[in-house]
């Protein structure tokens, strides 16, 4: 009966420390991103996401990144932002632009739940490459030089996933260093 109990106990902790590994606490933009928390709870604290939580909030689009998901979202930093041409992200903000911004945003979204060893397994099965249909309805082509993960978007612009596997209650984030933008 102690062996039944220790082999119990153990397996609860094994089970327990797996589950805990994989869904880590990861720090993005100086701020921790916890697991338990959607990816709008989560993006809000960090520094190097300022500008899309603006535009995720002026493309009324917070209570749909609130919901259960789940989603994978490649998420452009501050920096992404920055390399896009002067005025861009100003214009993108109006509300007359209001439908441009909710499709390039939407554009950075896949539905359901894909880890970077998820998207690495879609790349090997699809022999170096993995076509990624987003919500806005596009797509985005995935690809690995090494071991890094690369996001090539439907102009052909290339953006590197820096920081992968940021597990959050709806989904995965994974933050990107260019602004991927559909086809016009």
């Amino acid at each position: 009966m102690k062996t039944t109990k220790f082999l119990s106990v153990a397996f609860f902790a094994l089970a327990f420390g797996v589950a805990s590994y994989a869904q880590k606490t990861v720090m993005v933009g100086g701020a921790p991103m916890y697991p338990t928390k959607n990816i709008v709870e989560n993006a809000v604290n960090s520094k190097d996401h300022t500008t899309l939580v603006a535009a995720v909030k002026a493309a009324g689009l917070v209570e749909t990144l609130q919901t259960s998901g789940p989603f994978t979202v490649f998420a452009p930093t501050n920096a992404a932002f920055e390399k896009l041409p002067e005025g861009t992200v100003e214009s993108l903000l109006k509300p007359e632009s209001l439908k441009t911004l909710q499709t390039v945003l939407t554009y950075h979204v896949v539905a359901g739940k894909m880890n970077a060893s998820d998207v690495a397994k879609a790349i090997k099965a699809g022999n170096g490459k993995a076509t990624l249909k987003t919500v806005s309805g596009g797509t985005l082509t995935a690809w690995m030089k090494g071991k890094k993960i690369y996001i090539t978007d439907e102009n052909g612009s290339m953006s590197e996933v820096t920081i992968a596997d940021v597990n959050q209650s709806n989904g995965v984030i994974h933050v990107v260093d260019t602004v991927l933008l559909p086809k016009q």
